[in-house]
């Protein structure tokens, strides 16, 4: 059964707003103008083969970070990374601004690690904004630095600073963490920003919109100069750009972002014409396609009602969001990747930089509030030259 079409009729907006919010007014952004104009975009784009001109072969990288890089499966660089992997190693800052799914994690990682083997003074600190991107980058490390006595500490909320404490003492080359419990770490001397002289800022755009403008000035004013600095969000706004003109010494920047979504995502609406919601979904989720599914709402409350709703359908599902403490996060995330569950309902704690492989459907259940919000909650999805399929309630 065909449940959805993305032939649309009559006006939209693309901008809703939730009327009646009791505490706080929601915009909402309605996709379906920003699909019927990027599908007539796409149209007409003819996509050219990729060709790298840097080869993981031919960098001058450690033996064993190739081995490492061949061993993780990686081939081929992806345009970020065949851009930015050279200037990084040259002790280049740098901007880049990439389409989600990129793989721009390894193209700072690897050559951060190179560097770090290659000298012992070498510091380096990692900021994201949320905890599960820390997880996953902290991950891709310890695959990369395999066989090269490179340690790493992973400094995040929602559990104890006891343990983070204890490994900092042990001077480690990487640390990577969310900007709270960094400056946290930094008030109870277990971190001295100055001993620092690598920084990565990740997804910056998403940083300062939860709010963490104050933490990240903090950080960067208290950096030590020289260092090698390194920039990579998805849209440069004003408050992004004062960040980096800050924070960044005569930087090159990468851009290889074509549309604002990726072409092997099919984007859909879902009209819902009065069914509710819930009823739309357990059709869906009875079909035998929708195998690994990634549904995004609005709040914490919501998407708890909505896994416990499922679950008593007979579902297989797991929730994350900002109630949840970090231990049922992390469970809630492994147990999707190792497909133990169907369906992984979140709010938009899991819409930035999270790579889970083979996601077949991203279903936003609740409209996300802006466009930036859409185009990373569905790049959740066709990933790794992978199709899929994101949908929308409307």
């Amino acid at each position: 059964m065909h449940y959805y079409s993305n032939k649309f009729s009559g006006r939209h907006n693309s901008v809703v707003r939730f009327k009646n919010a009791p505490q706080r007014r929601f915009n909402f952004f309605d996709p379906s103008i920003f699909i019927d104009k990027l599908v007539a975009v796409e149209e007409k784009i003819e996509e050219a083969v990729f060709v790298p001109t840097h080869p993981f072969s031919t960098l001058p990288i450690k033996e064993q970070l190739k081995i490492n890089v061949l061993q993780k499966g990686y081939t081929q660089p992806t345009p970020i990374q065949d851009q930015a992997i050279v200037q990084i190693l040259a002790g280049r800052d740098v901007v880049g601004l990439a389409n989600t799914g990129t793989g721009k994690t390894a193209a700072f990682l690897i050559p951060l690690i190179n560097k770090v083997a290659g000298n012992p003074y070498e510091r380096v600190l990692i900021i994201t904004p949320t905890r599960e991107l820390a997880v996953q980058i902290r991950d891709e490390l310890t695959d990369f630095a395999k066989n090269m006595n490179i340690e790493s500490v992973l400094v995040i909320g929602g559990v104890g600073m006891g343990p983070q404490i204890m490994r900092l003492r042990r001077n480690p080359q990487f640390v990577i963490g969310t900007p709270g419990r960094i400056r946290d770490l930094e008030e109870h001397h277990a971190l001295n920003f100055s001993r620092f002289n690598n920084i990565v800022l990740d997804e910056v755009d998403r940083m300062l919109d939860i709010g963490f403008v104050r933490e990240i000035q903090y950080v960067v004013q208290n950096l030590p100069r020289p260092r090698q600095s390194l920039f990579f969000s998805a849209t440069l706004t004003p408050n992004v750009l004062g960040i980096m003109q800050s924070f960044l010494t005569n930087p090159v920047t990468i851009s290889v972002k074509t549309t604002d979504t990726v072409k092997n995502v099919h984007q859909e609406v879902v009209r819902t014409n009065g069914k509710p919601k819930i009823e739309l979904l357990h059709e869906m989720l009875n079909q035998e396609n929708f195998s690994k599914v990634l549904v995004f709402g609005r709040t914490k409350f919501g998407m708890e009602k909505l896994a416990n709703d499922l679950e008593r359908r007979g579902f297989k599902v797991a929730a994350i969001h900002g109630n949840k403490n970090q231990n049922q996060r992390q469970k809630a995330l492994t147990n999707f990747k190792q497909n133990l569950v169907q369906v992984l309902l979140a709010t938009d704690i899991a819409s930035r930089g999270l790579d889970i492989c083979d996601v077949t459907h991203v279903i936003n259940y609740d409209l996300p509030e802006s466009q930036e919000d859409y185009i990373h909650r569905i790049g959740r999805t066709g990933r790794a030259n992978k199709f899929g399929t994101a949908l929308t309630f409307v």
